[in-house]
C-alpha cells in the first residue's frame, strides 16, 4: 500500500499535492453511518445471492474515523463463520503494491534509492537488459511504464516449498522490454516485485518484514500481514475463497504468490480503513498520464474522475477475493470492499457506481489533478480502425496467443464517432473522445517504432497487425483444415505401381497434417478449458502438446525431401502429385500459424 501515518512527512516531499486541489466542504450524507449502512444493506445482500458469492465485508471511513464497517455472509461456509470486518483477513491481491510503493518512497527520503536512476544500480546478481537506450527506473515501475511485457504462467505456487527466493525468481523470470520506458502504462506485477526486491536489499529486511515494522506496526494495523503462509496468530481468521462458477461453490486452496511485493498481503477491512486515512492525510498529485485529459497514476494509485471527483482507487484478484480501495480525497471518503467468490466482480460493479453516485454527487468543477511533471512521449493521431490488445500482453513466450482472444475490434462510423468496448465515443473539440455516458475518455496516440494506442481513462491499447488478429488467424487455420482433411483418403486409398520412397512421402505428409489437426484441437481444449491450470506453471499435458509441432515440422521436411527425390520415378498418377502439393503446401498456413504465436519449441515465461 501507500504511506504509513508517521511516514508522512519525509514521502510528501516525493509526491507532492497540487495546492490548487483544496478539498471543499464533503456532500451531505459524505460520511453519514446511518446512510452508508442503509445503502450496503440494501445493495449488496441480493447481488451476493444472484452471483453464488459466499460473502463480503465492507469499510467506510471519512477523514478522522470509520463510518461504517460490517460483513455480509460467510467467511468460511463450511464452519458458519460469518464475514467480520475486524477479524476476518481477505487476501488483497494487488492492493499490496500500494504498500511496495511506500516502500519505495521511505528509502527514497531515507537517500537510500533515486526514483530516477537505473534500477540496475540497487541490483546484485542479475540487471534488467540495455534494450533501449533509457534505462528501467523506480519512478517508471511505479507508474507501470517500465515497458515490460505481461507474465502470468506460474505466478502461484501450491505450497510454500514451491516459493523460491524473490531474487532467483526475478532472475530467471524476467519478462521482455518490449517499448521504451515512460511511453505508455501497461501494468506489470513483475515491476511491482521488482522493486520490493530493491526496498529489501537496500534496507536489508525482508519485504514482509518491513512492511510490517515501517507500515503496519506504525499504523497499528494489527490483523493485517505481507507474510505467506499467514502468521499461525492471524491464521485461523483468513477467510476461505470460492470459486462461485460452480453450485455449490467449491472453496480454493490457499495460493502462494511468487513475487510477494506484488500481491501476498492479508488484512482486515477494518485495517483497510486505517490505511485509507493516512492516504486521505495527504493524497499524491498524479505522476503519469498517457495524455493530458486521461487518468493515469498517482503514486501507484491508479486515478480517476467520477461525478467530477478525483478518486484514487487499486483493486486486486487472487483466489477468488475480489477486492477494492477507493479513496476521494475531495470528500475526506474512503472505501474498501473484499468479496470472497470469482462471482465478486460481477456482484459489486452495480454497487460500486451506485456508490459514487450516492455519496459522491456530481462536483459544480472537476477537481485539478495537479501539474503534469511528466514527459508525455506520445503525440495524438487520428482514430484508426482494427483490432487492438490490451498495452499489457505478452510478446516473446507461448502467452502471446492469448492476444487471439483478448483483442478488441474498434470501428469509426460515418459520423466520426468511435465504437469501442461495446460503447460509443463521440469526438470533441479537441480531437479526443469522451464515452457517451461522460465517464471515460478516449485518446488515439502513436509512439516509438510507429506503435499505434487507443487510450482511455483506464487501460491502454495496441493496434494490431492485421496478421495478428483473430479473424486472419481463422481464415489461416481454416485453409490449413481443409487440406489437411483431405489427408483422410490416404488412410484406405491403396497404392499400387508407385515407389516406395513415394509412398512414404505420401504418409509423412498426411500425417504431418492430421497431427497438426489434433495438436490444433488440443490447443483449444488447453486454452478454453483449462486456463487456471496454468497459473502454478506450465502443465505437462501442454508440454507434451507443444512436442507435436516439433514432429509435424520434422514430419513436413522429410515429406518435401521424399518428394523431391521420388517425383520423376514415383510412378503416381497426376491426380496424386497435385494432391501431394496441396498437401505440403497446406501444410505452410499451419508453419506460419506456430512460428507467430511462440509454439515451436518450449518458450515458457
Amino acid at each position: 500500500m501507500r504511506r504509513a501515518l508517521l511516514a508522512i512527512c519525509v514521502a510528501v516531499p516525493l509526491l507532492q499535492v497540487s495546492p490548487t486541489a483544496a478539498r471543499a466542504a464533503p456532500p451531505p450524507g459524505c460520511t453519514d453511518p446511518a446512510q452508508a449502512a442503509a445503502f450496503f444493506d440494501e445493495m449488496l445482500p441480493p447481488r451476493l445471492d444472484r452471483f453464488h458469492v459466499p460473502g463480503a465485508v465492507v469499510a467506510v471511513t471519512g477523514r478522522d474515523a470509520t463510518v461504517f464497517a460490517k460483513g455480509y455472509g460467510a467467511a468460511d461456509v463450511a464452519g458458519a463463520v460469518p464475514f467480520d470486518p475486524e477479524r476476518s483477513l481477505v487476501r488483497i491481491a494487488s492492493i499490496t503494491k500500494l504498500f511496495t510503493w511506500e516502500a519505495v518512497r521511505r528509502e527514497a527520503a531515507a537517500g537510500r534509492l533515486d526514483l530516477d536512476a537505473d534500477v540496475n544500480t540497487y541490483l546484485r546478481g542479475f540487471s534488467v537488459p540495455a534494450t533501449y537506450p533509457q534505462p528501467v527506473t523506480l519512478r517508471a515501475l511505479m507508474n507501470h511504464t517500465a515497458g515490460f511485457e505481461d507474465r502470468f504462467v506460474g505466478v502461484g505456487a501450491r505450497t510454500a516449498g514451491d516459493v523460491e527466493p524473490l531474487q532467483t525468481y526475478l532472475a530467471e523470470h524476467m519478462p521482455a522490454r518490449i517499448r521504451p520506458p515512460g511511453e505508455i502504462s501497461a501494468y506489470s506485477n513483475y515491476g511491482a516485485a521488482l522493486a520490493g526486491h530493491v526496498v529489501a536489499r537496500v534496507s536489508g529486511e525482508p519485504y514482509d518484514r518491513y512492511v510490517q515494522t515501517h507500515i503496519l506496526d506504525p499504523l497499528h494495523m494489527t490483523h493485517t500481514t505481507a507474510a505467506e503462509p499467514v502468521p499461525a496468530a492471524l491464521a485461523g481468521d483468513l477467510a476461505r475463497s470460492y470459486d462461485s462458477d460452480v453450485v455449490p461453490p467449491a472453496a480454493i486452496p490457499f495460493t502462494f504468490d511468487r513475487m510477494p511485493p506484488d500481491g501476498s498481503i492479508s488484512a482486515t477491512a477494518a485495517d483497510m480503513a486505517v490505511y485509507a486515512r493516512s492516504q486521505l492525510a495527504a493524497p499524491p498529485a498524479r505522476s503519469f498520464a498517457a495524455d493530458t485529459v486521461l487518468g493515469g497514476y498517482a503514486g501507484g494509485f491508479m486515478e480517476r474522475f467520477r461525478n467530477g471527483h478525483r478518486v484514487l482507487m487499486h483493486d486486486g484478484s487472487w483466489e477468488g477475493f475480489q477486492s477494492v480501495l477507493i479513496l476521494v480525497p475531495g470528500c475526506d471518503l474512503g472505501l474498501f470492499l473484499s468479496t470472497n467468490g470469482t462471482g465478486g466482480i460481477e456482484a459489486v460493479g452495480e454497487v460500486i457506481d451506485a456508490f459514487f453516485d450516492r455519496f459522491t454527487p456530481a462536483a459544480p468543477v472537476r477537481e485539478p489533478a495537479g501539474a503534469a511533471t511528466w514527459p508525455v512521449q506520445l503525440t495524438r493521431s487520428a482514430p484508426a480502425a482494427g483490432f487492438y490488445q490490451p498495452a499489457r500482453h505478452a510478446e516473446s513466450t507461448v502467452e502471446k496467443l492469448t492476444t487471439l482472444l483478448g483483442s478488441l475490434r474498434l470501428r469509426v462510423d460515418a459520423g466520426g464517432a468511435v465504437h469501442f468496448k461495446g460503447r460509443t465515443w463521440l469526438r470533441q473539440p479537441d480531437g479526443t473522445f469522451t464515452a457517451e455516458d461522460g465517464r471515460d475518455h478516449l485518446v488515439f496516440l502513436t509512439g516509438s517504432g510507429g506503435r499505434r494506442y487507443a487510450a482511455t481513462d483506464g487501460p491502454a491499447y495496441e493496434l494490431l497487425d492485421r496478421a495478428e488478429t483473430l479473424p486472419f488467424n481463422l481464415l489461416v487455420l481454416l485453409a490449413f483444415t481443409v487440406v489437411a482433411l483431405t489427408a483422410l483418403a490416404n488412410l484406405w486409398r491403396r497404392r499400387t505401381g508407385t515407389s516406395a520412397r513415394w509412398r512414404w512421402s505420401r504418409a509423412l505428409a498426411a500425417g504431418a497434417c492430421l497431427t497438426g489437426l489434433v495438436f490444433l484441437v488440443g490447443l483449444a481444449a488447453e486454452v478454453l478449458f483449462n486456463p487456471g491450470a496454468f497459473l502454478h506453471g506450465v502443465p505437462a499435458g501442454f508440454t507434451l502438446l507443444l512436442a507435436l509441432p516439433l514432429l509435424v515440422l520434422a514430419a513436413w521436411a522429410f515429406a518435401v525431401a521424399g518428394t523431391v527425390t521420388a517425383w520423376r520415378a514415383s510412378g503416381a498418377r497426376a491426380v496424386a502429385k497435385v494432391h501431394q502439393v496441396a498437401l505440403l503446401a497446406g501444410m505452410l498456413p499451419l508453419v506460419w500459424f506456430v512460428w507467430q504465436w511462440n509454439l515451436i519449441g518450449w518458450r515458457y515465461p
